[in-house]
């Protein structure tokens, strides 16, 4: 063979071996693209996916509200709710009732029995509900024969009075607090809300002794 052939011989094989390193480098290059899009896929995959929740719902409460509403029963209240809610599914305080005999704002529990007194009831009771609902002995009676006394009268006696309700018991309350015992039932008209017509109509049923 002449010293020319072999010169084309080696160029040739020189060109075969440049395309075929060049076409696996081009064959790599497209593994390793297809395997990055696929290492993207599988991240938007994961990130789509909804995060756990850390803690289960809580559960409905069921309450019995009895006693003096309109409508006792068994009512479905949403967790945290509080008592005035649970009376407002009773349809509210009849008439009769005595809202101040128990603590409206405090949180229900599952099974709860929510029971209203009426102002009866309140008055006839032994015990009466301190701020947390729970029932304490009254040290002194508001009443003294048969006439409530404007010094140690609960809410609910005040509220037996003729044209005393829940923001005018409330109001005798916050005055007595404010500035002692009344000395004398006159002085009950320097309340907002309790004029002459009002003292005219309770002044024979109320004491401060």
């Amino acid at each position: 063979m002449s010293k020319m052939s072999k010169n084309i011989g080696l160029f040739l094989a020189g060109i075969c071996f440049l395309f075929t390193g060049c076409a696996q480098k081009q064959e790599m290059y497209l593994m390793a693209e297809n395997t990055e899009e696929q290492v993207t896929e599988k991240e938007q995959d994961v990130m789509s996916l909804p995060a756990e929740t850390e803690t289960e719902e809580e559960a409905d409460c069921y309450v019995y509200v009895c006693g003096a509403v309109a409508a006792p029963g068994v009512y479905r209240l949403a967790p945290g709710s509080r008592v005035y809610e649970a009376v407002e599914k009773a349809g509210g305080f009849l008439d009769t009732a005595a809202p101040f005999s128990l603590n409206q704002a405090l949180e229900i529990t599952d099974g709860q029995m929510i029971h209203i007194l009426t102002k009866e009831e309140a008055l006839q009771s032994d015990n009466t509900p301190d701020g947390n609902g729970e029932s304490v002995e009254k040290t002194e009676s508001g009443i003294v024969d048969g006439k409530v006394n404007l010094n140690a009268a609960t809410a609910a006696e005040l509220m037996t009075l003729p044209g005393i309700g829940e923001a005018k018991a409330g109001a005798i309350l916050s005055y007595r607090e404010e500035h002692g015992s009344f000395a004398k039932i006159e002085e009950l008209k320097n309340i907002s809300g309790i004029k002459d017509g009002v003292y005219e109509k309770i002044k024979d049923c109320i004491t401060v002794n």
